[in-house]
């Protein structure tokens, strides 16, 4: 294979304007049939995020310059199972297993392979002798990468407990206000918020507010499949003579938790800064990211900036290339 960062470079470069002519049109559109939670506007915009933040070439060079174990000196094969909430939300273990110097077996979710075989295809084009290919689900191998639901986080513990496995169940996001947010910030923060129907890990769901402050939130639009999980959490807490606020396509709920149902955000006032650094801290390993520009943290995202990671934003706190280099 060919050095991995020209590799991906120059995925990169093939990726730019993803969605602007008929060939990836027709990709987008296929995708988005295979995913009703999926739109083209999202496709496009998760697409071009992978392009400008993951595979610059410059990016890829300062990320892996703190790596001097990469590539690795004997190659496993490391099986990695994607969840599919989101458009690619696999691609970073991919790329991360393949630029440690291991092979990449795919297992994508049925809700989301379309744009992964898209993206292999253009991997195997720059090079075919590219490290990547789709897993049989019989083949053996040596490590494991799985994301999804807690339930299924239970079953991949059982089902890889004999290998190394780095495994991701559920997690969530919180933004912590000031008061003083602009409305650029708060236009930026209605995006963490909505982007992707509110289904990523990086999604915000629950609101620390200081006392007496009720932000203004512009809803973005929203797709069908969101608006009638709106109607029926707005129907079921009415029924329940639950207070809540309406935001339109959303309701917001009065609560220090997380809320259960997907158009629901919670939200909830403190007194002082260390309140809330408390409550963080005794919900860490709950948490994604922390949306805030008023206190410190390991996984703080500017507003605007939660559903834009970089790479070396690692989902759940989980350093992917010192694992990755461990192997060895």
């Amino acid at each position: 294979m060919k050095n991995a960062i020209d590799l991906f470079s120059e995925l990169g470069v093939r990726l730019r304007g993803f969605g602007g002519d008929d060939v990836t049109r027709v990709v987008v559109n296929a995708a988005c049939r295979a995913n009703g939670w999926f739109t083209p506007a999202e496709v496009r915009r998760a697409v071009g995020a992978i392009a400008r933040d993951m595979l610059n070439r410059e990016k890829l060079e300062t990320w892996l310059a703190d790596y001097p174990a990469v590539p690795v000196v004997a190659p496993r094969r490391v099986l990695v199972v994607m969840a599919g909430n989101i458009p690619l939300v696999g691609f970073f273990d991919l790329l991360c297993t393949v630029v440690s110097g291991h092979r990449c077996l795919i297992k994508p979710s049925a809700k989301d392979s379309v744009l992964m075989e898209y993206i292999v295809a253009l991997l195997r084009d720059i090079d075919d002798s590219a490290p990547v290919e789709f897993y049989d689900g019989a083949s053996p191998v040596d490590a494991v990468i799985a994301t999804g639901s807690d339930n299924a986080n239970r079953y991949f513990r059982a089902r890889y407990a004999g290998i190394p496995s780095l495994l991701r169940g559920n997690r969530q996001s919180v933004a912590v206000l000031s008061g003083d947010e602009t409305p650029e910030q708060l236009a930026g923060l209605a995006d963490d918020i909505w982007a992707y129907s509110g289904l990523g890990c990086r999604s915000v769901s629950l609101l620390f507010l200081p006392e007496g402050y009720e932000p203004t939130l512009q809803m973005p639009p929203v797709n069908d499949k969101y608006k009638n999980n709106y109607l029926q959490a707005r129907a079921l807490l009415a029924m329940q003579g639950h207070p809540f606020l309406d935001l339109g396509t959303a309701v917001a709920v009065e609560q220090r938790a997380f809320p259960t149902a997907l158009s629901q955000i919670a939200y909830t006032h403190y007194k002082t800064p260390d309140e809330v650094a408390g409550w963080l801290a005794m919900h860490d390993d709950e948490l994604q990211c922390v949306v805030t520009e008023c206190l410190p943290h390991s996984r703080r995202a500017a507003f605007g900036c939660a559903q834009s990671p970089a790479l070396t934003d690692y989902p759940d706190n989980r350093d992917v290339i010192a694992w990755l280099t461990a192997l060895n």
